[in-house]
């Protein structure tokens, strides 16, 4: 009796097409981490958005600004006396200065993901409009941004709107 030595050719073969349909099946699902990723990190940003937003609106009421819209009310928010936030309605305004000072965060200016400056190193990219932001993930796809805008309301109570892109733009 002679003894195998190895594989033959059609087992070869048969685990070679077995790897490729497990490959196709198994890589679009790790294939979109990365859109997942992104879409999640602008739900973060959302989050603590809003949770700065309570606490500047805290603040606000407390100062008695929670009502004021027509100037753009300074408020306080470590209580040394001088203004750190620029309030709508008691409501960060749509600022980068302002975002930044109520998040405690820099962000570097830019558009579609991009830092306009050189050596900019952050993880957020703010692109500023006429009482709105965009703001993306450095890096991220044009579409993937979210945007905060000031509210249109001419009376309290009025919030801002926070609006994220659809999953599938990430």
């Amino acid at each position: 009796m002679r003894k195998q030595q190895g594989f033959t050719l059609i087992e070869l073969v048969v685990v070679i097409i077995i790897l490729g349909i497990l490959a196709v099946v198994a890589a679009p699902k790790f294939l979109n981490l990365q859109s997942d990723a992104r879409f999640s990190a602008l739900q973060g940003m959302v989050a603590s958005i809003n949770g700065a937003n309570s606490l500047v609106y805290s603040k606000a009421a407390l100062q008695g600004l929670e009502k004021d819209k027509a100037t753009a009310a300074n408020i306080d928010l470590n209580g040394d006396g001088t203004a750190d936030v620029q309030g709508i309605f008691g409501y960060m305004a749509a600022t980068k200065s302002d975002l930044e000072a109520g998040l405690d965060l820099t962000f570097d200016a830019g558009d579609a993901g991009k830092a306009t400056a050189t050596g900019a190193n952050g993880d957020w990219v703010i692109k500023e409009g006429t009482g709105s932001v965009e703001i993306w993930q450095a890096g991220a796809p044009s579409a993937c941004k979210l945007t905060y805008a000031d509210t249109t309301a001419t009376s309290a109570p009025a919030k801002p709107t926070i609006t994220l892109p659809a999953k599938t733009d990430c």
